[in-house]
């Protein structure tokens, strides 16, 4: 008798909600060969403040030069600022229509690639744009392990971002990042050979 309660006991417990809802972790190599630069997004599907703020904490995990951390975020989830930022990141406009999320990415100039004030290399401020790379690399893998996409755009216009978010001037834009659910299952790409960009010796 015992034991059948605990079958039942059991079963109940894999019913409820919270456990039949449960979402398993995707491993790191799903992650890598799941995500994809999405153009077409759910606009259903919504993504709210605290999983940004998820999201955001893991990004926090990446490295930097001398732990600088020059990478800032300026994360745009109102209907007012989406809008706006739309108009200003040229023919991805149409690419992103539906994504409840846009990310702007900066970092810090003088600090990553720096030491006592002076650029500890020739790449200098290059520095603070890898940086913030391995931080957006962060950014949409994270972002896939948690179910949703991403877009990585280049094309923007800086000057009315930074007035947009009264970005300072001492902090670089890099790129618009959307996210969002993907709303059709994109073409894997076709990649180099590896012989082609790996080199051994």
């Amino acid at each position: 008798m015992r034991k059948e309660i605990l079958l039942t006991a059991f079963a109940a417990l894999l019913m409820h909600p919270l456990v039949a809802q449960e979402k398993k972790s995707p491993s790191f190599d799903e992650v890598l060969t799941t995500r994809r630069s999405i153009r077409s997004y759910d606009a259903t599907k919504k993504i709210s403040e605290q999983e940004v703020r998820t999201l955001m904490e893991a990004v926090q995990e990446a490295p930097s030069w001398a732990n600088q951390q020059p990478s800032k975020y300026y994360v745009a989830m109102t209907p007012e600022k989406l809008a706006a930022v739309q108009e200003l990141i040229g023919g991805n406009k149409r690419n992103v229509q539906g994504a409840p999320v846009l990310i702007v990415s900066t970092f810090e100039r003088g600090k990553s690639g720096f030491f006592q004030g002076n650029p500890a290399n020739e790449v200098g401020d290059g520095w603070g744009a890898y940086d913030n790379g391995l931080s957006n690399c962060y950014l949409i893998m994270q972002a896939r392990a948690m179910g949703f996409d991403t877009l990585i755009m280049g094309m923007r216009d800086a000057n009315k971002l930074r007035s947009l978010f009264n970005i300072p001037e001492n902090e670089a834009i890099m790129a618009v990042i959307a996210l969002g659910y993907r709303k059709n299952q994109p073409v894997q790409p076709r990649h180099k050979q590896l012989d082609d960009v790996v080199k051994f010796y």
